[in-house]
C-alpha cells in the first residue's frame, strides 16, 4: 500500500463474548482457494474450473502468516503476562501456506490486590501450547481443516485464588532479629 508502510494483509479488531465451554477461533483461507493452492503444489497447474491455469496466483500462494498483537480472554491479570501478546507465527516453509494451530488452556483466576481501595478481579490465566502443521500433511491426510490460524481454547476445571498480603510487622522483625543475631 503506497500511503502507508504497511504491509499487505488483513487487520481483524474485535470483541467476541464467549460461553465458559471450550470452543475454536479459525481464521483461514477460503475452501476453494485452498483446492487451488493444493493443485498448485501438487501438479504446478491449476485443475479446478475449466482449462488449467498457469498460475492463478500470480507467483504468490496466500500466505497465511500472522501477527497477534493481543488476544484475551477477560481483564489483564495484573502479576502475569499475557502468552498471545505479540505472538507471531511465520510461515517459512518456501510456499508461506500451513496452519497455526494454538491450544490455550485457561484457568479461572480470582486475583485481590493488597491494595484496599481496588476490588476482587475475576480474570483467566492462560497456558499456550503452538504448534505449526505443515500444507503437505493437510493435503496427504485430506484434512478438513484449512491453512491459516486456529486457536482453540478450553476451561480447566479447577480455579486459582491469588491474594497479595504482606506478612505483619512483628514477622518482619523476628526475621530480622534472627539475621542480625546471627
Amino acid at each position: 500500500n503506497p500511503k502507508n508502510d504497511r504491509p499487505q494483509g488483513c487487520t481483524l479488531i474485535g470483541t467476541i463474548q464467549i460461553p465458559r465451554v471450550g470452543g475454536t477461533l479459525s481464521v483461514t483461507v477460503s475452501p476453494t482457494a485452498w483446492r487451488r493452492a493444493t493443485s498448485l503444489l501438487s501438479f504446478g497447474v491449476d485443475l479446478l474450473d475449466g482449462p488449467p491455469e498457469p498460475d492463478p496466483f500470480h507467483g504468490k500462494l496466500p500466505n497465511v502468516t500472522h501477527h497477534i498483537h493481543s488476544l484475551t480472554f477477560g481483564p489483564p491479570f495484573p502479576p502475569g503476562i499475557d502468552p498471545l501478546r505479540n505472538a507471531q507465527h511465520v510461515m517459512d516453509n518456501g510456499s508461506g501456506v500451513a496452519l497455526a494451530n494454538i491450544a490455550v488452556k485457561l484457568v479461572p483466576t480470582s486475583y485481590v490486590s493488597q491494595n484496599p481501595f481496588s476490588s476482587e478481579v475475576e480474570t483467566y490465566q492462560a497456558s499456550v501450547a503452538r504448534h505449526i502443521v505443515q500444507p503437505e500433511t493437510l493435503a496427504a491426510q485430506r484434512s478438513t481443516l484449512l491453512p491459516g490460524l486456529m486457536v482453540t481454547y478450553d476451561f480447566t476445571p479447577l480455579a486459582v485464588r491469588h491474594r497479595e498480603r504482606r506478612e505483619d510487622f512483628l514477622v518482619f522483625l523476628s526475621s530480622l532479629m534472627g539475621i542480625v543475631g546471627g
